[in-house]
């Protein structure tokens, strides 16, 4: 196969290799960069639309984005509370800042397989 890509890459590429990394269930990604970013964001601002304005997404999407999450999950890992004397607001829970860790855990070692894989692939077009 490395014959193969020396001939078959041009030769002054700069060629990597990328992905995306997301959990699924049943087909349908549901944890990924998109939805972590909304959860920190409702951390730091204990508001879904504050959240959604930060990352430029409606409402109706960043409710979507938890309903999943929550659907996935064995307990909510958003907490919503309406109306009151404060207005309402939101927070995660602990199960959410545990699958928030283990996202930035799981790019990282993502990070490091692509950046491994590139360097076999500039590799392999070299020394073939």
């Amino acid at each position: 196969m490395a014959k193969a890509l020396k001939t078959i890459l041009k030769k002054k590429g700069n060629f990597i290799v990328n992905g995306s990394l997301w959990i699924e269930s049943a087909g349908t990604g549901f944890l990924g960069p998109g939805p972590v970013e909304l959860l920190k964001h409702i951390d730091e601002t204990g508001s879904i639309n504050k959240a959604a304005m930060k990352m430029k997404m409606s409402y109706k999407k960043a409710l979507e984005l938890i309903h999943t999450l929550n659907e996935q999950a064995a307990s909510p890992v958003v907490i919503t509370q309406s109306g009151g004397d404060n207005g309402g607001g939101s927070a995660i829970t602990e199960e959410a800042k545990e699958l928030i860790a283990y996202h930035v855990q799981l790019r990282k070692r993502f990070k490091k397989f692509l950046e491994t894989e590139t360097k076999n692939l500039s590799r392999s077009r070299i020394n073939a």
